[in-house]
């Protein structure tokens, strides 16, 4: 195919897109509008047009699913595809340390450490250190650690924060924690998922050479989903542009979502800032959603401040109305839904497999379940624990990570009573004194238990455990990542344990048979060790994997998805309903006092509209039942700023006029003028100082300890005893003095 074919396939906008050449670059790229066709056709006609070397280009993602899907996409178009370097953000960590990490100070074999990982590192930590009381969840302290490394966060950094704690645990003491962190996993050779980005930037900042020699593995740099990078992502991109310059980012301010995650929406719309001589595309065509479905995501998304101006245009024709039902309570909301769908199906034949409920929370999806089961409708819920986060699975990982790098103290840990070897509680905890003593690894403690006098009772049971380890260790090094899983899986005695367990120990190693299936796909299509086999499973997010067939075995081939609508989004289905369409649920009690909580669930309630190819619902109840008691709840606002682009229905099916209810429950007041003058200085929020006692309506008594903005932008830092540090939007916050 020469080039002239390939752009005339695209839209003009596209086209002009994919025609970019050199220099900086930005596509606005709505939700259906094609991106990546876009950025795959970009691809082929630099290689095939300009005659830029596929093995000079790198596109980045934030999914394993999306970056097989752009490999497989160019491979139809791209003599030489297979030279393309397409991963996520997280790959191309491990890919560059792997190479260069030496120069920093890793060692050959390093591990990654996962979440779990993580927690067991910090609950040792946490035990010797003044500040954090023994009833502080590691998974608090594990999420301090996580914002840093995404902010780029040192310990000394911590130290500085301006908030005396950090969600509820003073600076210091978190400061002191990382830095215990960091050098116990340095002690192990480990890194953790953070540090495949901040690693990579700290390998670019302190060795110049090594920047430059990836620079030219990657002239031109696309970036997709650039609404959701961080901090520590946008320091990688812009480190690795900063030579050539030759940077195309794929993105839509209308569709951040992941702030929670560190997400900055500043990155695109300053995008602009960064690069004056940047081209800018608009990609506004949508090949998605009906007419009717973009009109209301049209209507709610302009209610944003902080976006780049833009109106989806439907290919599509109008397609059926929007509907809009308010149901008497969440039991009969769920009716309504199992109803429809029912019709849909039985009726007009459509697969169950074409139909969606997406909710804002997990905890919504129970009365859906029911309404669905009571007429025999199978649901898939997406969401729940993933394959490669199953107790087993983590286990047979855990034995090959340590067959690989004996230092990795926390895998042995987590294995060596599973099954159990009679080495209990005061063993361990000899053998980690000695380990410690001697600065040596854990399992060099097991092999040692004897001779240096370590154990009395049981030093022969560690020194057998070592031995099998040993073992295990030439094995990693003679078979391929399949039959090496499968000797795990057999000689360490785990099998038998889960066949004491019964029928529950009978899927679970139904599961390890999958594991073991996966690392022969694996091998069919890489070229690796099982090192290599174990940093891609250590890559897989839940999302990704609940779309793989491990994830859905068992589950019904046709059946309804149930999920949230951030796991929805770049998903996309011919019937959508979005239930709880309510102050309170959408937007979230919390986004609402937040400082852009609001427009963030504006964005997310727009993803979950634009999820919708041919018919979307859109639900609400009158009341709801939340901890136990049964409430009145109210319509969200965002339907009144949509009112008018959907019709309302009873439960019969039949179109009646839509009242808007009032929705002054979470709804916070904002003061006029006038009134501002008359109340207390704390009220007019330009007298904050820092250091005041104020009352939240439902954290409580607080104290200010920063101030930033002016005006309706003022934000507050507020700290609460019993909720933590907040930043509050002093505009809709509601504070008084104390």
């Amino acid at each position: 195919m020469n080039p002239p074919d390939l752009l005339a396939q695209l839209n003009p906008t596209q086209a002009q897109a994919a025609d970019h050449h050199e220099g900086p670059a930005l596509v606005i790229a709505g939700a259906g509008s094609g991106k990546t066709r876009t950025l795959i056709y970009r691809i082929a006609h630099l290689i095939g047009h300009y005659g830029v070397a596929p093995g000079e280009i790198l596109a980045v993602t934030f999914t394993n699913k999306a970056a097989a899907e752009m490999r497989e996409r160019a491979s139809h178009l791209v003599p030489g595809a297979d030279k393309l370097w397409m991963s996520t953000f997280h790959s191309a960590g491990v890919r560059i340390l792997r190479a260069y990490g030496e120069h920093i100070g890793l060692k050959r074999g390093f591990v990654i450490y996962d979440d779990d990982d993580q927690l067991d590192v910090l609950k040792d930590i946490m035990g010797s250190l003044p500040g954090i009381g023994p009833d502080t969840n590691p998974r608090v302290l594990r999420g301090i650690l996580d914002r840093a490394k995404s902010n780029l966060q040192t310990p000394g950094d911590l130290d500085r924060a301006h908030e005396p704690y950090l969600s509820g645990i003073p600076k210091e003491a978190a400061a002191e924690a990382y830095r215990r962190y960091e050098t116990r996993k340095k002690a192990q050779n480990a890194i953790d998922f953070g540090d495949l980005i901040t690693e990579t930037v700290r390998l670019f900042r302190d060795v110049p050479a090594v920047l430059n020699a990836v620079q030219n593995r990657a002239r031109f740099i696309h970036v997709d989903e650039y609404q959701d990078t961080n901090k520590a992502q946008y320091e990688l991109t812009r480190l690795l542009a900063s030579r050539d310059r030759n940077l195309l980012v794929v993105g839509d301010p209308d569709q951040s979502i992941y702030k929670f995650r560190g997400a900055d929406i500043q990155n695109i719309l300053d995008f602009q800032k960064d690069y004056p001589d940047s081209k800018v595309y608009m990609l506004e065509h949508n090949y998605r959603s009906s007419a009717r479905v973009l009109g209301i995501a049209n209507r709610l998304i302009e209610n944003n401040a902080e976006r780049l101006d833009k109106t989806l245009k439907a290919v599509k024709e109008d397609g059926p109305p929007v509907v809009f039902h308010r149901a008497t309570d969440h039991r009969a909301e769920g009716d309504f839904v199992s109803e429809w769908i029912t019709r849909l199906h039985a009726r007009e034949g459509l697969p169950l497999t074409d139909m969606a409920v997406l909710y804002r929370t997990n905890a919504q999806s129970r009365v859906i379940e029911e309404s669905l089961r009571r007429v025999q409708i199978p649901t898939k819920i997406v969401g729940g624990v993933g394959f490669y986060d199953r107790r087993e699975i983590r286990d047979i990982l855990a034995y090959a990570r340590l067959s690989i790098n004996p230092s990795d103290d926390v895998a042995l840990r987590r294995i060596i009573g599973r099954p159990r070897r009679g080495i209990g509680d005061t063993a361990l905890t000899k053998l980690l004194d000695w380990a410690a003593a001697h600065r040596t690894s854990l399992l060099e403690a097991c092999a040692r238990a004897d001779t240096d006098g370590i154990l009395d009772r049981g030093a022969q049971k560690a020194v057998d455990f070592a031995a099998l380890m040993h073992a295990m260790s030439e094995a990693a090094d003679n078979y391929e990542p399949g039959p090496f899983l499968r000797y795990v899986i057999e000689t360490s005695g785990y099998l038998d344990l889960l066949r004491q367990e019964g029928p529950e120990g009978q899927v679970r190693a139904e599961n390890l048979d999958e594991l073991v299936n996966a690392a022969e796909e694996w091998s069919q299509d890489n070229q690796g060790t099982i090192g290599d086999f174990l940093d891609d499973a250590a890559l897989l997010s839940s999302v990704d994997d609940m779309r793989t067939k491990q994830e859905n075995k068992g589950a019904p081939e046709d059946a309804v998805t149930l999920m949230t609508m951030h796991n929805a989004k770049g998903l996309e289905f011919p019937v959508v309903f979005i239930v709880g369409v309510e102050e309170g649920l959408l937007p979230s009690k919390g986004a609402i006092a937040e400082a852009g909580g609001i427009e963030e669930e504006r964005r997310l309630f727009y993803v979950g509209i634009t999820r919708a190819m041919d018919r979307l619902f859109l639900t609400a109840a009158e009341n709801r039942m939340q901890y136990g008691k049964t409430n009145a709840a109210e319509d969200s606002r965002f339907l009144e700023e949509i009112e008018g682009g959907f019709d309302t229905v009873d439960p019969y099916g039949q179109v009646v006029e839509y009242r808007a209810k009032t929705w002054k429950t979470y709804r916070p007041t904002v003061p006029t003028t006038s009134a501002v003058k008359n109340t207390s200085p704390l009220t007019a929020g330009m007298a904050y100082r820092g250091g005041e006692r104020v009352r939240h309506p439902k954290f409580g008594e607080g104290q200010v300890l920063a101030v930033a903005g002016t005006g309706d932008r003022q934000e507050v830092t507020v700290h609460f005893p019993t909720a933590g540090t907040k930043k509050l939007l002093v505009k809709f916050a509601n504070l008084s003095p104390a």
